[in-house]
């Protein structure tokens, strides 16, 4: 598990950077070609402490090697099949912070407050996916969670299209689904989801609201993304099971990093 201070940056480097493999070559198309720049540039920016600014084959090294896939520095269908999957906005990779190591709430209640709704969703259904999504993460560590109606909570969750006041856009239906922010004043905490999807209880089908909201709550407390396929903080949406949906051991062993265990 990679626990990161989390902020949904997007650094990008200067154009004329080029993927070690030309246009349409290999079965990749110039749309393909330049999703996959972009991607790499939003999703594996460079380091913030070193300034590095890594190569786009660097990057897709980085990212083959999250994904667990050979590192080749290569661009192939595989890597592109999943650039093209629904995904969270946060980076996968900590480097990009813009608050110190490691951030957690340091109060045992934390609260929060559901601004605005989705018209997918009855509000009555929003509010109590959203606090089993909290209680998913609350058993496995000393920490409980509050909502409130009004005023400033630590957590404020809401649902927005495009621009948004918070400088990460969201860009319409499919790719980015929502982004988080780590604990910390202002903006930390808060979780933002994309209003242009199709969110579901799992009744239907669109985008399941309990898994992209555990998701993105693990943000919220302080989590990176893992590189288990297995992990809820996996970056990638894969619909799951709503009944059967669970934790991870490795997002337990993540969560329990930073908070240690429930002992109540």
């Amino acid at each position: 598990m990679q626990l990161a201070v989390l902020c949904a940056a997007v650094c990008l480097l200067p154009g004329g950077l080029a993927l070690p493999l030309p246009p349409q070559a290999g079965g990749v198309t110039e749309p393909e070609w330049e999703h996959a720049q972009n991607y790499l540039k939003r999703f594996y920016p460079y380091d913030s402490k070193t300034k590095n600014a890594n190569s786009l084959e660097d990057r897709l090294k980085e990212m083959q090697k999250f994904f667990r896939l050979p590192i080749t520095g290569m661009l192939n269908s595989r890597i592109i099949k999943i650039m093209q999957k629904p995904r969270c906005g946060i980076p996968d990779i900590a480097e990009y912070s813009l608050f110190p190591s490691s951030p957690k709430w340091t109060s045992k209640v934390v609260t929060y407050r559901i601004m605005s709704y989705t018209r997918d969703l009855s509000y009555f259904k929003v509010n109590q996916l959203v606090a089993k999504a909290f209680e998913m993460w609350s058993k496995e560590i000393s920490l409980n969670f509050k909502r409130i109606r009004w005023g400033i909570a630590d957590i404020m969750i809401g649902f927005a299209r495009g621009a948004h006041g918070d400088s990460y856009p969201f860009d319409g239906p499919g790719n980015i689904l929502a982004h988080a922010f780590a604990p910390g004043p202002g903006l930390g905490g808060d979780a933002h989801f994309d209003e242009d999807e199709r969110w579901t209880d799992g009744s239907s089908l669109g985008i399941n609201f309990l898994y992209a909201a555990t998701h993105e709550l693990g943000h919220s407390l302080g989590l990176g993304h893992s590189s288990d396929p297995n992990a809820v903080m996996y970056p990638t949406y894969e619909d799951k099971d709503s009944e059967n949906f669970k934790l991870s051991q490795d997002d337990i062993e993540g969560i329990q990093r930073l908070y240690g265990e429930r002992r109540d």
